[in-house]
C-alpha cells in the first residue's frame, strides 16, 4: 500500500468482515452507522487499537471513507493512525483485525498493541 494522502485505509478482506459484522449487528443499510477506530492506552506495548460501530460523530472527529466503508476516529487517535491500513486475517496464525501501522515503532506478538 502506498499512501497518497493522510487517511485510514481498509483491505478488501477487512471490508467484507466489517459488512458481515454490521449485518449481524443489525445496522446494515442505516447510513448513520460507521466504524469507529481508536487508540487507547494499555496493552503489552503501551497503546492498543479499538474498533466499534457508532452512529454519533463528535466535534473533533476525523471522517474517512475507503472502499465504501465510513471510518471515523477522534483527532488524538488519528495522530497515531494516519495512513494505517486495517486488514482482516483468518489464517492459522491468528484470526481477526490487524493494523498495518507505519507510525508504530514496535508492536507486540498479539498484534493488538503498539508503541510509537
Amino acid at each position: 500500500m502506498v499512501a497518497t494522502d493522510n487517511s485510514i485505509y481498509i483491505t478488501d478482506k477487512a471490508k467484507s468482515k466489517i459488512q458481515q459484522l454490521m449485518n449481524e449487528a443489525g445496522v446494515t443499510g442505516d447510513d448513520s452507522y460507521f466504524l469507529r477506530v481508536g487508540v487507547v492506552g494499555g496493552g503489552c506495548s503501551g497503546l492498543s487499537y479499538k474498533l466499534d460501530f457508532d452512529n454519533e460523530i463528535k466535534p473533533m472527529d476525523q471522517v474517512f471513507e475507503d472502499k465504501g466503508i465510513k471510518l471515523v476516529t477522534d483527532l488524538k487517535s488519528f495522530l497515531y493512525l494516519v495512513n494505517t491500513e486495517l486488514d482482516f486475517t483468518d489464517g492459522l496464525n491468528g484470526k481477526g483485525f490487524h493494523f498495518n501501522n507505519p507510525n508504530a515503532s514496535r508492536s507486540c506478538g498479539c498484534g493488538d498493541s503498539f508503541a510509537v
